[in-house]
């Protein structure tokens, strides 16, 4: 029987006035050490971001969100975070920031399969 193994994830969130702390869900990372995984993925939703913050640069925040995609990835083109290993980049990522871009807390779970797992919280989390 197979054993469930230790993942951590957080939410990906658009947080356009910072000293507000208001924001929304766009995107979610996780991490399972035992299974070498380490993934992040974002829906940018304009209209709902629109509705809720107004005027955005939605160039800006896209790019953003994608250099989150490019370091989980690893690959040379993610710069020299996308060079160290999945724990310190998972940990770079989760970081407290005081910008647009913002993740949650971290949260634990349990898990035969990281992948699964990441679609069935990014379907509850973000779409």
């Amino acid at each position: 029987m197979q054993e469930k193994q230790l993942y951590e994830y957080a939410v990906i969130r658009v947080v356009p006035r910072v000293e507000r702390d208001e924001f929304l869900n766009v995107g979610l990372i996780l991490y399972s050490a035992k299974q070498k995984y380490l993934k992040a993925k974002f829906e940018l939703n304009e209209p709902r971001l629109k509705a809720a913050f107004g005027e955005l640069d939605f160039s800006e925040l896209e790019e953003n969100l994608r250099s989150f995609q490019r370091i989980s990835e690893g690959g040379k083109d993610g710069g020299p975070i996308a060079q160290l290993d999945l724990p310190s980049r998972f940990r770079w990522l989760t970081a407290k920031r005081s910008t647009v871009v913002q993740t949650s807390r971290v949260c634990t779970g349990l898990t035969l399969d990281a992948e699964i797992t990441f679609d069935k919280l990014y379907k509850e989390q973000i779409l």
